[in-house]
């Protein structure tokens, strides 16, 4: 991904694109192409304590100057209520993300190039400067590091509680700005002067528009001056791990490897293919001994629903079956009353089990785990046991009224809670409460007894298969009598609701012909797909609801009330597109013209990944042309299910089970509320 110097340039450009360093430890470092933090979550040194939870921000930014012939070039740039200083933006001549971020900078003819990286597994970021070719030049560096010591959540403000002390070695400084937080080590190859100064009124410009605080004050500790020359690059290594020495050379070559590697194993045949394999790297986190899926970046940690409709593009897609199996292993551990968390439960946290569907997507993702890795024996010992217990709670009944009902599909929901994935709650009103029977509870229903008689006859327990069996096909009876509506020509949403069934047109629907074959006759589901795709697609996803409809929101702005009321009413989510092109394969077959218009339901994906957070794919999307990006910078799913579909429904059938190598790429509760 390469944006050059008139996009480096045009400050309102530069401040919305957006990049992004994962650590699979929580933590991460972002910002701006700008250098500007627009969001309180930039940040070059945020680290999960207890990973991935307890994320906090330790150092916010840094404050670079070139001294040259008696002249002073900024590099970095800030954001103030009514001014951006410094504007180094205006020296920047170019950015890259391979093989991370990197700008370069013309100082008078002078060309500097700066880096910023993490390292896998490492709670450390590096930044790196250094000037490019034969310069032979020699010139000075300053560079003031800013740091908070918060919440990642929350903004700092200058407060008499803060330790301006520092430990000052040779090569070494650390500071602790409170007491119960990490210290901040920085080991650099120049000298340092400690001269404590608050930098205050720092702006977010994003937070402003999203109605949330804004403005903060940075304390930073001193100034580091390093010599710049020619040839070497020079360093500073910002850690809050306990190490008395940082060996950056070995880190990058160990890091480069693992990033080649990754390019390495994509799938040849499909840039947006190759594109999106990396990207999943971002969203594979440590969680104690196993391995968790982080739902999106910035603000979001592993909830389980985003997990497991995630895993097969992250996971099962790309090779990756043991980090799979891991993911299962710890829910499995978690099933309560055959429901998993809603979010996975952080330290000392107690689980939220407040979904209709996530414990279907986890059945779902088994199955899907089984078919691309016969693991009968731990699967049999720790998730069969688990499959068991969701079928048989959902049968005879669970929380919030989830329960099979006589006509074999499941119905669910009381007052005042939200349980599908259209969450959005604002005091005690459910926006898209849903209540009844959802149509693609049923899919997932009748895939997940699908799943439960296989497995069922697989560990020899024939009479327990018999029962799924006659189960799945008394749901695809009720199923194929009860939710076709004929005047619109598609799926109800939902029956047997409060008001009895809903026939608004939303995408839903999809999933009753992606995840079960021949629950909608062939001709039903290619006149439901191609109305969907009139009324509904998008360049970049699918709208969540009829623009015509009275409660249509056309964009996804204002405060958390406002968006909240948009964000399934209207708003547009790139997975869909997921399960709209397994359904348009399914109904339309695998010939050459289905395939080239599946495969181009996806293009404007392959635009967006230059336009936001380079290289990935956002959460959701305005309604409204021109569908500008919103929510989270990147999102698993958004990543996973275009990734899944790519590779399963128009890959050859290899890239549908195993990685395949080729060249480097070298370019570019119910209490709580999914939003923030």
């Amino acid at each position: 991904m390469k944006v050059g110097a008139d996009e480096c340039r045009d400050l309102d450009r530069a401040l919305s694109l957006e990049w992004l360093e994962t650590n699979g430890r929580g933590g991460f470092a972002s910002g701006t192409v700008a250098g500007a933090n627009t969001r309180r979550y930039h940040a070059l040194l945020l680290t999960a304590r207890t990973p991935p939870d307890e994320r906090f921000v330790l150092v916010n930014q840094l404050e670079e100057w070139l001294d040259l012939d008696g002249q002073t070039f900024p590099l970095s740039t800030n954001c103030y209520p009514d001014a951006v200083h410094p504007s180094g933006y205006q020296l920047c001549t170019g950015f890259h993300t391979d093989p991370w971020p990197t700008w370069t900078f013309d100082c008078n003819g002078i060309i500097v190039q700066r880096e910023i990286f993490t390292i896998h597994g490492r709670d450390l970021v590096a930044i790196r400067w250094s000037l490019p070719g034969r310069q032979n030049r020699q010139v000075k560096l300053r560079v003031r590091p800013k740091l908070t010591g918060r919440n990642y959540h929350a903004a700092h403000h200058e407060n008499g509680r803060l330790s301006t002390q520092a430990s000052i070695e040779t090569g070494t400084v650390t500071w602790q700005p409170y007491a119960d937080l990490p210290p901040v080590r920085a080991f650099h190859s120049g000298d340092y002067r400690h001269a404590p100064e608050w930098y205050r009124h720092i702006e977010f410009p994003v937070e402003r528009q999203r109605g949330l605080d804004h403005v903060e004050d940075w304390w930073s500790p001193g100034e580091f001056t390093i010599a710049l020359g020619s040839g070497t690059p020079q360093a500073l290594v910002l850690t809050s791990e306990h190490v008395e020495h940082v060996d950056l050379s070995a880190l990058i070559k160990r890091e480069l490897n693992r990033r080649a590697h990754l390019t390495q194993t994509a799938p040849a045949t499909d840039t947006l293919v190759r594109a999106l394999w990396r990207a999943t790297d971002a969203y594979i986190s440590e969680r104690g001994r196993r391995r968790t899926v982080l739902a999106g970046y910035p603000w979001f940690t592993d909830w389980g629903r985003d997990t497991f409709i995630a895993l097969p593009g992250l996971c099962l897609v790309t090779g990756r079956l043991e980090i799979a199996w891991q993911i299962i292993a710890a829910f499995s551990a978690h099933v309560s009353d055959g429901m998993i968390p809603n979010r996975f439960p952080g330290n000392g946290e107690q689980p939220e089990y407040n979904t209709l569907d996530a414990a279907l997507w986890f059945v779902s993702a088994i199955g899907r785990y089984r078919a691309a890795s016969p693991d009968d024996s731990r699967i049999r010992k720790i998730a069969w046991p688990a499959v068991r217990q969701i079928l048989d709670s959902y049968r005879r009944g669970t929380r919030y009224g989830i329960r099979m009902d006589e006509d074999g599909l499941i119905r669910g929901g009381v007052p005042g809670v939200q349980l599908t994935w259209m969450d959005a709650k604002i005091g005690d009103w459910v926006v898209t409460p849903r209540h009844g029977k959802p149509v693609e509870i049923q899919a997932l229903w009748i895939q997940a007894l699908e799943v439960g008689e296989t497995l069922a006859r697989r560990f020899g327990e024939q009479s327990y298969a018999d029962g799924c069996l006659a189960d799945r096909q008394h749901a695809i009876a009720s199923f194929r009598q009860r939710f076709w509506y004929e005047q619109g020509g598609y799926l109800y949403d939902v029956i047997d609701g409060p008001e009895g069934n809903d026939a608004s047109l939303r995408p839903n629907q999809l999933y009753a012909i992606s995840l079960v074959d021949d629950l909608v006759p062939r001709e039903r589901a290619q006149q439901l797909l191609r109305l969907v795709k009139e009324r509904l697609f998008t360049p970049v996803g699918l709208r969540t609801l009829l623009p015509a409809d009275p409660r249509y929101h056309g964009r996804y702005e204002g405060g958390v009330p406002e968006r909240d009321r948009a964000y399934h009413q209207g708003t547009v989510w790139p997975f869909l597109l997921g399960p709209l092109v397994t359904a348009w394969i399914k109904s339309f077959g695998r010939n050459a013209a289905s395939r080239r218009e599946a495969r181009g339901l996806l293009n404007g994906l392959e635009v967006h990944l230059t336009e936001a957070c380079l290289g990935q794919i956002s959460e959701i999307f305005d309604a409204d042309a021109p569908h500008h990006p919103r929510g989270c910078i990147a999102q698993a799913w958004s990543v996973a299910e275009p990734l899944r579909a790519l590779i399963e429904d128009l890959g050859s059938p290899a890239e549908a089970t195993r990685p395949v190598k080729t060249v480097i790429i070298r370019r570019k509760k119910p209490a709580q509320r999914r939003t923030n």
